[in-house]
């Protein structure tokens, strides 16, 4: 697919990146979860090791997105957490090691965007819609231009299969079905 020369163009009064691959860069990529731990408090995890690619269309509705997610670098700041959430109660890791979603169309919401696609985790695939924003384009200190996104959704965990949890006495369960999904990514035109 040839590429635009400019890093981005105006279609519709939007910004979008110019046409092409962008890979993502995953040094620079956060993949994130929020839950509730007891009902209340937020506990925050990611994931270390992300992999993808955006390829921009001509017209940006035909865009389409892949990102794979190595399911046992799920940090939590807790190494009991981490093994748990690693273990068969969760990801079960040794059995599924990827997370991966792929798009299915793009379309504009508002000044921004809403992102539909398939997101599989423990070999279950279930339709998500993510936000989410083109933030524009950033040259690096040595002139590389970087696409930034920010994309974000709610999930029921339960739809994947993630069913551990413990009652609580007084009501409730000690973590949340409802889980957020944020991801923050920078990406590079591939040449």
């Amino acid at each position: 697919m040839e590429t635009d020369t400019k890093p981005t163009r105006t279609i519709d009064g939007r910004e979008v990146p110019a046409v092409g691959t962008w890979t993502i860069d995953p040094t620079h990529t956060q993949a994130e979860f929020v839950a509730r731990h007891l009902m209340v408090s937020k506990v925050r995890g990611g994931f270390a090791t992300i992999d993808g690619s955006i390829v921009v269309a001509e017209d940006p509705s035909d865009s389409t997105v892949e990102i794979v997610i190595d399911a046992s670098s799920v940090s939590s700041g807790t190494t009991d957490r981490e093994a748990h959430l690693t273990s068969e109660d969760f990801f079960d890791v040794a059995t599924y090691p990827e997370i991966r979603f792929v798009s299915s169309s793009v379309e504009p919401n508002g000044s921004d965007w809403r992102l539909l696609g398939d997101l599989t985790i423990k070999d279950v695939t279930k339709p998500i819609t993510l936000d989410f924003s083109f933030l524009g384009i950033i040259n690096d200190p040595w002139g590389n231009p970087k696409a930034v996104f920010s994309a974000s959704t709610q999930v029921e965990r339960e739809d994947w299969g993630l069913t551990w949890n413990v009652p609580l006495e007084g009501g409730g369960v000690l973590v949340s079905k409802t889980i957020k999904l944020e991801i923050e990514a920078q990406a590079a035109l591939a040449g």
